[in-house]
């Protein structure tokens, strides 16, 4: 029995996703042949090749065919003009981003530029969608199966659709496994998952076409209701995918139906079924390692391989307003013991030589946090290592400390507001002079303090919002990053389950929507959507420019940067002054 795991675009191509090496050292554990491949990373390094560049001026140049009195739009004329530089500096600008030359400001400045120019250029063959660092700009909605059943066919506007069919289709049909499953974490991916389901399917290859992933799980109450995507599956998993994969390859093996596996949705003959779901059980103290081989490690767009762990499997405070994790199935936590995680750590190590571990926690508790760096500095602080994290009263200056000598270099903080009411409505749990003082003690124990905040929960004022931007001001020596935005309304999150207690007078779905996460809404009070958004605008026009952007284009690279700077024993430069 062989397994096909693809992870699709559009994603940061830093590091590995978690979900594959995971599902792969689980299922190879139990004697599965497993085949993972990153599809993000090479849709990126295959778009970004001078091969594709030259294509992509090719196509243009038949589209607009230059001609003396001819008017050509813009941006194809900046294509004619700067396309060919781009198509002969690419490999050239990723090899920096690759190599020790990406700590150098200029030169990794202006490989980010060549970049992010030459996403644009490969994008404008099917323009408007557009592929950029972090998204794909798409001309069929995600949410939507209509959508997508006519998204996955549209060669004129769908950039990934010749990119499978060049690509990891022939691979496919080269290998053919039993099973193809196509993880997707977010709504985004959405339309390059089911454009390789599409192109499976169109093989006649006689194999199970399934999808799983965190967005496949907040959609286990619409999927059953959308037939037609089972034209291009046959099955979506929901919760963890260990063991709903490992009874499939078993049921398909012995020619059983899969009626007996849990948390699955299936079609069979034309009846679309869904088995019994149940809550997510991971369980952690018989988990082995992820297993990352069969992953091009050498080709993610970092100076230094850094790989994700995870030391528990959901979150310990699981309150937060307007966060659905668990994805409405409960709340759920289960830490994995520090011993175990050290073994993982060390499994890494000697396997991969990695020397930088990005732990992607909803939030790390303090216990583990002082297990573990108190380990890792006993065995000679051999890794470099990142964390989200709640600002909690235990956090203090000697664990903060402890942290920096076990390898911390950066934390990231849930701040979400800085108002004291909203900070109660949306059960956050935190006071404001516990944050300030862990962002001080942070920063002094050699920390990077990352902050997430938003604005835009309902019935936040604007002077709710300015208590916040104080905030940030106030403490602008001691947050060295921040991510901001606004308030979405999430598929079960309490919000989205209990609305009028938050402010919400109306949810409001639209039919053609039918796989929609996120919804618009009305208010009682309080600043809406477009408000939210102006607030923001303001809020992001008024930063002062970083000079070197590149450093901060992503988290991983925020926390290479930070350890970069550490060892040279440099000082953080600070989110809200310019240069850096």
């Amino acid at each position: 029995m062989k397994l096909y795991l693809v992870f699709p675009p559009p994603w940061t191509p830093a590091m590995p996703y978690l979900a594959l090496p995971v599902l792969t050292g689980f299922l190879r554990s139990h004697g599965i042949e497993v085949i993972q491949r990153d599809l993000n990373l090479e849709t990126y390094d295959t778009v970004l090749s001078r091969a594709n560049l030259e294509q992509a001026l090719n196509r243009l140049h038949a589209e607009f065919p230059q001609g003396r009195h001819r008017t050509l739009p813009e941006k194809i004329e900046w294509a004619f003009a700067e396309g060919p530089h781009l198509a002969a500096q690419i490999n050239t600008a990723k090899d920096v981003f690759r190599s020790p030359a990406f700590y150098e400001g200029e030169k990794s400045l202006a490989a980010f530029s060549v970049i992010m120019q030459s996403l644009e250029l490969a994008s404008l063959p099917f323009h408007p969608a557009q592929l950029d660092f972090l998204y794909y700009t798409s001309t069929s909605r995600g949410d939507s199966s209509r959508d997508l059943l006519q998204g996955v066919r549209d060669a004129k506007h769908n950039l990934f659709l010749d990119l499978f069919k060049r690509g990891i289709l022939a691979d496919i049909v080269r290998d053919k496994p039993d099973i193809v499953g196509i993880s997707i974490p977010t709504e985004g991916q959405m339309l390059a998952a089911m454009t390789l389901a599409y192109l499976v399917k169109q093989t006649g290859l006689n194999c199970h076409i399934t999808i799983g992933g965190p967005h496949v799980s907040m959609l286990r109450e619409q999927i059953p209701h959308a037939p037609r995507l089972f034209d291009l599956i046959d099955s979506a998993v929901i919760f963890d995918g260990e063991e709903p994969l490992l009874q499939m390859a078993k049921a398909l093996e012995s020619n059983r139906d899969l009626s007996h596996i849990p948390n699955l949705i299936y079609r069979d003959a034309e009846q679309i079924c869904a088995t019994e779901p149940t809550s997510p059980t991971l369980p952690y103290s018989h988990t082995p390692a992820p297993d990352f081989d069969g992953l091009p490690l050498e080709r993610y767009f970092v100076p230094e391989l850094v790989l994700p762990l995870v030391s528990a499997h959901g979150c310990y405070h699981g309150l937060c307003a307007f966060c659905n994790v668990g994805y409405g199935a409960g709340k759920g936590f289960a830490p994995m013991q520090v011993e175990q995680l050290i073994e993982q750590i060390t499994t890494l190590q000697n396997k991969y030589g990695v020397r930088y571990i990005f732990f992607t926690d909803e939030a790390m508790p303090p216990r583990t946090m002082r297990l573990l760096s108190t380990r890792l500095a006993e065995i000679g602080s051999p890794i470099n290592w990142c964390t989200c994290a709640r600002f909690e009263k235990v956090i203090t200056s000697e664990l903060l400390q402890t942290m920096a000598r076990g390898g911390c270099r950066m934390v990231f903080y849930g701040l979400e507001t800085a108002s004291e009411r909203m900070v109660k409505l949306i059960v956050k749990g935190t006071e404001g002079q516990t944050v300030s003082r862990i962002l001080k003690e942070g920063t002094a124990a050699g920390i990077w303090n990352h902050t997430f905040l938003f604005f835009g929960f309902p019935t936040e004022t604007i002077d709710d919002a300015q208590d916040t931007v104080n905030f940030l001001y106030a403490h602008q020596d001691s947050i060295h990053s921040a991510g901001v935005g606004t308030f979405v309304l999430e598929r079960y999150s309490p919000v989205h389950l209990d609305p009028t207690r938050y402010g919400v007078t109306r949810i409001i779905a639209k039919p053609e929507r039918d796989l929609a996460i996120y919804f618009d809404y009305e208010l009682e009070s309080g600043m809406d959507e477009s408000m939210a958004k102006t607030v923001l605008g303001h809020f992001v026009n008024a930063l002062p420019d970083k000079r070197f952007g590149q450093y901060y284009t992503h988290d991983v690279h925020r926390f290479l940067f930070a350890s970069h700077l550490h060892a040279q024993g440099k000082p953080y430069p600070v989110w809200l002054t310019s240069g850096g």
